[in-house]
């Protein structure tokens, strides 16, 4: 049922705001007269691709502007104060008691050395809403609310003890604590495994509706704002393309802009087939079993084989053992038992002892470039240690390698070559972690959840590189991710783990075709579809009401 909001239900209202930000010496525009009106009780989804200003915009709603930016003009009234003139005092008063924010990453986001619920009580105590005990019940009882398990001792973990989607819906909860009229919602659940997401999009929803809070929602994600949002506006480059209910945007998006986000996802690679000869797989993992240091077994008979320039894309929930594989592989976790072929021959278990050959043949692309690469270091710097290193390149063939391997990956040599890290975009970092790997001249590489952390057109960019450089330099990709589309888009063949398990493997098109293990028709089933029913469907299905808990029969 549609919302209907009025003029009396305004709670913050962006007229003509522009924001600039520092660079080479000079103040340049980022927002380019953004209008912006959120009533009580509305979602707005923000969207658009990397540098649009989703986040910049995100952060103005609650008066303040990121390092080496400043709001330059334009007025923003939040429940009839304006922002732009109130002092640093009354701004810092609405941060986390009227207006909250719920992060990306929420593991960066919490304090590691505090429990979960010490920290989820320090805003409401700080703003005298509540006394510690009463805030700390209150955690409990939105902990209850959010579906967290053992909601009554849940919050008295550390946040390395809980998984990244209960530590996501801790985040929701802890934005929650002092009922605040607005939440920023920035890129929440982009880094959660699907079947994680629907519960954090569930409880999100449910917490927005049963306190009438208003919302801004920033995502790369078309299908996931389509469930969220009442409203959607299209940002590019700091400027709005348009701006209308959710359904009318997703049935008839009228600019070519909008129309273009749409269509991303569009790009699919051959599928490919095993050699027909005697090929030998490049990575063979065989009946692997793994444990952390005095835990429990973590990869359970573990076994799947990787060809040459073959993509298998290794899928499943968070703690399902993807990454844990991976280090098996690359020897940073040695196995308890079983072992690792490279193209017959056993690997050794331990990275420490294996030859520079074993090491350079193996190489691996991370999810956040954002930590993946030293902010400190020259673009050049990072390309070329690796080439150094495994190559032995000195001097001008140093420099010549770096920059065939910067065109390789479409970056104007000199245009990058002397950059540093934080003057890239997401992309644009995530293509030199893919040089980097290149540098070594390896066979196969992990990519793990490579495109997770951007936006769709960005993302179909990196694919379509990474599908280039496999055609042309015959690589074998071992591609973890927890995005179905992704593997439709680029993957063989299918490896699907659950509780460190292999529960079912095969060519892409046969394990996209029913009849599917239940744990494989559970995931396919929760990837979201671009229908705004989408979500309350789905949990209609599983038995879940409004609540997000099982409903009664």
């Amino acid at each position: 049922m549609k919302k209907r909001f009025t003029d009396e239900d305004v709670l913050l209202k962006i007229r003509d705001l522009k924001i600039e930000g520092y660079s080479d010496e000079t103040w340049v525009p980022i927002i380019k007269g953004v209008d912006l009106t959120l009533h009580r009780g509305e979602v707005m989804g923000l969207i658009g691709e990397s540098g649009a200003g989703k986040s910049t915009i995100g952060a103005a709603a609650m008066g303040y502007a990121r390092d080496g930016t400043r709001i330059s003009d334009g007025s923003i009234e939040f429940d009839g104060m304006e922002l732009t003139t109130a002092s640093e005092t009354e701004r810092r008063a609405l941060r986390g008691s009227r207006i909250a924010y719920v992060a990306q990453s929420a593991a960066a986001s919490f304090n590691p050395s505090h429990k979960l619920i010490d920290q989820h009580a320090e805003a409401p105590v700080h703003y005298r809403i509540k006394k510690r005990m009463a805030a700390q019940e209150d955690a409990m009882e939105l902990y209850e609310r959010l579906r967290l398990p053992n909601p009554r001792e849940i919050g008295f973990r550390y946040p390395h003890q809980v998984s990244g989607g209960q530590l996501q819906r801790a985040m929701t909860a802890m934005a929650m604590s002092c009922r605040p009229d607005l939440i920023i919602f920035d890129e929440p659940t982009t880094a959660l495994d699907v079947t994680t997401q629907i519960e954090v999009l569930a409880a999100i929803r449910d917490i927005v509706d049963q306190f009438n809070t208003a919302a801004i929602y920033i995502t790369h994600d078309l299908a996931v704002v389509a469930q969220m949002a009442d409203t959607i506006k299209v940002l590019l480059k700091g400027e709005e393309v348009e701006e209308a209910p959710t359904r009318e945007m997703l049935e008839n998006p009228q600019e070519e802009y909008t129309k273009s986000l749409w269509a991303v996802r569009s790009f699919h690679s051959p599928q490919r087939r095993r050699p027909a000869d005697n090929t030998q797989p490049v990575i063979s993992v065989q009946h692997v079993d793994a444990s952390y240091t005095g835990g429990e077994k973590v990869l359970d008979d573990v076994s799947f084989d990787i060809y040459p320039g073959m993509t298998v894309a290794v899928v499943g929930e968070s703690g399902s053992g993807k990454s844990t594989t991976a280090r098996v592989i690359t020897g940073l976790l040695p196995p308890s038992s079983g072992q690792v072929l490279c193209k017959g021959e056993p690997l050794p278990p331990r990275y420490q002892d294996r030859t520079r050959d074993q090491l350079r043949q193996a190489q691996m692309i991370y999810q956040m470039a954002d930590t993946a690469l030293n902010p400190k270091v020259r673009i050049s710097e990072i390309i070329g240690r690796p080439a150094q290193f495994y190559s032995g390149l000195r001097g001008p063939k140093l420099k010549q390698r770096v920059d065939e391997l910067l065109d390789l990956i479409e970056l104007d040599p000199a245009k990058f070559y002397s950059r540093y890290p934080p003057e890239l975009s997401g992309g644009q970092k995530q293509r030199i972690g893919i040089a980097r790997a290149l540098a070594a001249e390896p066979e196969f590489i992990i990519c793990d959840e490579v495109t997770s952390a951007l936006d769709q057109l960005v993302a179909e960019g990196i694919l379509k590189l990474l599908d280039r450089l496999q055609s042309e330099l015959g690589l074998a990709y071992m591609f973890i991710t927890h995005d179905l589309a992704t593997v439709r888009s680029i993957a063989d063949e299918v490896v699907v783990m659950q509780n460190g398990k292999v529960v079912e493997k095969g060519p892409k098109d046969e394990m996209f075709t029913p009849p599917h293990h239940p744990y494989t028709d559970l995931l396919l089933s929760s990837v979201p579809e671009m229908d705004p029913d989408w979500l309350s469907t789905v949990l209609e299905e599983r038995g879940v009401d409004n609540l997000g808990e099982a409903a009664d029969v």
